[in-house]
């Protein structure tokens, strides 16, 4: 028996798509044969590239998510685009590279953080799940939503408080939203990547003595690929996850294990 991960028919969301972990997902929903919207921020030419490449079935949508009322408009030019909205991947995020001790934060620092991560998340559910709620049904599920979360949300990061805590706050957002959504067959689930080999992580790993540290650190041994982690995110909106929500899926070599 030849098991696969098909979204023929499903209409997509992905945030935060036009690089790193965000982008691998678009790719992978774009071949399972989802149609995908994904926003961007500032990476026009990169985004544009990226939906050409998936095909007609693929957009690209530019929005500064930093607030709940800015995820309003990257929903409503999903479900326009092709008339319905059956998965949302909140995969937007900002963290600081460089280590700062929380008496040294700023406001502004920690506000921005809480805006992009948790504000903008809180947007962007409550809009899929209204689009979700009211358009009819196709299959057993009337829609899937994963948080992309981190394994610093499960064990805290030392000079990266602002970011842990969002992370930590989105575990939290997707267990209460899982049986809140049930009865209206909606799905929530987490993943929680770790160290993955993408831009936003790449200053941090400059120095080759910190990246061996790192690695040392992930009981696999080596940072995470973000196919790796967009492979994860395709599950938990497929029909193979039927009887999965609430969950946090560890996608992180182990980190939160040991951490």
């Amino acid at each position: 028996m030849s098991v696969h991960l098909d979204l023929t028919g499903k209409t997509a969301l992905i945030t935060g798509g036009s690089r790193g972990i965000g982008a691998a997902t678009v790719r992978m929903f774009a071949a399972a044969g989802a149609q995908v919207v994904f926003s961007y921020q500032r990476a026009k030419d990169t985004a544009e590239k990226l939906a050409r490449e998936c095909g007609p079935g693929c957009s690209a949508v530019q929005c500064e998510l930093n607030s709940a009322d800015s995820a309003s408009g990257v929903v409503e030019a999903a479900a326009q685009r092709f008339g319905r909205l059956d998965i949302l991947v909140a995969n937007h995020g900002i963290w600081t590279a460089e280590d700062v001790p929380i008496e040294k934060m700023t406001a502004e620092q920690w506000l921005r953080t809480m805006a992009v991560n948790l504000e903008s998340v809180f947007g962007l559910v409550k809009h899929a799940v209204e689009q979700m709620k009211h358009q009819p049904r196709r299959g057993p599920a009337a829609g899937h939503i994963v948080l992309v979360s981190s394994s610093s949300g499960q064990m805290g990061e030392a000079l990266h408080v602002d970011y842990a805590a969002t992370k930590g706050a989105l575990i939290s957002m997707a267990k209460g939203l899982s049986t809140e959504l049930a009865p209206d067959g909606i799905y929530v689930n987490c993943v929680a990547p770790g160290w993955v080999e993408t831009e936003m992580v790449a200053p941090a790993l400059e120095n080759a003595d910190k990246r061996q540290r790192v690695q040392r650190e992930i009981p696999v041994g080596r940072l995470g690929r973000p196919a790796e982690i967009a492979a994860g995110i395709l599950f938990l909106c497929t029909e193979h996850a039927g009887f999965v929500t609430g969950e946090v899926l560890n996608i992180n070599g182990g980190e939160a294990l040991v951490g």
